[in-house]
């Protein structure tokens, strides 16, 4: 079932525009399966859709899979097109975006290798992320920062 479902995401976002969860789950029910939403944000999570412009409108589209240095241009990319903002306290790092871009900037983190990120909870515009300990926090941050100079 979940093997199907996903792979039914993965033929829907490939062949057309989709901007939202919801317009995703009508386009699973037209096609006769039912999910809810939070089993989609855990398919999205799993398959790792990002959300790219195109048209002038952000849609869910399937990662890059060319290599790591593409994939890490396309994560600064993100980050300064979204990114508003960069602050600590403590171990936790909180990123102001752009509305509706939190969830994007959460997933690009959360499929990268950063052994000191603990977790991301994201919600329109804003994004928290766990470290592992201060000086990760401090230090990731600082790197975000770099971004916007």
């Amino acid at each position: 079932m979940k093997t199907a479902r996903q792979n039914a995401i993965i033929e829907i976002i490939s062949g057309e525009d989709v901007e939202t969860q919801n317009q995703l789950l009508e386009k699973l029910r037209d096609r006769g399966i039912k999910s809810t939403q939070a089993t989609l944000s855990r398919d999205i999570k799993d398959l790792r859709l990002v959300k790219e412009l195109s048209g002038g409108r952000y849609r869910y589209a399937l990662p890059n899979q060319v290599g790591t240095e593409a994939h890490n241009e396309r994560l600064a990319k993100i980050f300064r097109e979204c990114v508003v903002s960069c602050d600590t306290a403590m171990n936790i790092i909180v990123l102001k975006t752009l509305p509706g871009l939190a969830m994007a900037a959460s997933s690009a983190l959360d499929g990268m290798d950063i052994p000191s990120l603990v977790g991301t909870v994201a919600g329109d515009d804003t994004l928290f992320m766990a470290m592992r300990d201060v000086k990760s926090a401090d230090a990731f941050c600082g790197e975000i920062r770099k971004l916007f100079q």
